[in-house]
C-alpha cells in the first residue's frame, strides 16, 4: 500500500492554467514555498472577483484547483485582489 505519498509535482505554468481554465483573466503569480511542488504561495488578480465577499474569491480559485489540492498540491496560500484594489 502506497499511503498519502504523490509522485507528481506541480509546476507554476500548470496551476495557473488550471486557475485560468475557470478564472479566464486571472494574473497569478506563483512561489513555490518548499522547493518541493507542494507549498504555494498564489496572487491571483481578477475581474471576477469584484463585489465578491474575499471568501468568495477563495472559493473561485479553490474550485479551479480542487483536483489538485486533494494530490500534489498540500498548502496554498492564497491572496486574491480584483484589478481596482491596490
Amino acid at each position: 500500500m502506497r499511503g498519502l505519498c504523490y509522485e507528481k509535482r506541480m509546476n507554476p505554468a500548470t496551476i495557473t492554467a488550471k486557475i485560468r481554465q475557470t478564472i479566464p483573466d486571472a494574473e497569478v503569480t506563483l512561489r513555490d514555498l518548499t522547493g518541493g511542488g507542494d507549498h504555494w504561495e498564489a496572487t491571483v488578480i481578477s475581474g471576477a472577483f469584484a463585489g465578491r465577499s474575499l471568501v468568495e474569491q477563495h472559493r473561485l480559485v479553490f474550485a479551479a484547483l480542487a483536483e489538485e489540492m486533494k494530490g500534489p498540491i498540500h498548502a496554498l496560500t492564497l491572496k486574491t485582489l480584483s484589478p481596482s484594489q491596490p
